[in-house]
């Protein structure tokens, strides 16, 4: 019988043992729908920028590439999340602290963007919140400054 551990990237070491958490879960799903919504963003920008709907279909065209290809970021960290792999909790923190700025630009425009601006922070704190937990840090094998285990 093999006892095979899937390494981890950085250290060589396997992937910490146990249930995962439901943090992590909850971590892993928010980056997911982050990237699932910037790709779909995406592609909205990027088929009415070929259909010439805009005023600038070029800008249209590139601006929906680039949402796409941002949006990978999340999708690809929320999968390393929910296969424990150290990497992926970097590129999912940096996703929820760019996700504050989008927020606050929401905030700051009128009407129906107010709404998208509330859930926008809503959904980043909470993923930061997740994502810097003990448990979830414990349940990656991030270790805590000065090499200890994370509390």
């Amino acid at each position: 019988m093999s006892t095979e551990q899937h390494p981890d990237s950085e250290s060589g070491t396997g992937t910490p043992e146990g249930p995962r958490p439901g943090r992590l879960t909850a971590a892993a799903a928010i980056a997911a729908i982050e990237g699932l919504a910037l790709v779909g963003g995406g592609l909205f920008m990027l088929v009415m920028g070929l259909m010439g709907k805009p005023d600038q279909p070029r800008q249209a065209e590139t601006g929906g590439v680039t949402l796409i290809v941002l949006g990978i970021i999340p999708l690809v960290a929320a999968r390393g999340l929910l296969l424990r792999r150290r990497w992926s909790r970097g590129p999912a923190l940096i996703t929820q602290i760019l996700a504050l700025p989008v927020a606050w630009m929401f905030l700051n425009a009128d009407g129906a963007a107010i709404p998208v601006g509330i859930a926008t922070a809503a959904v980043a704190v909470t993923g930061l919140v997740l994502l810097v937990n003990p448990a979830t840090a414990e349940a990656l094998g991030v270790r805590g400054a000065g090499g200890s285990q994370a509390p």
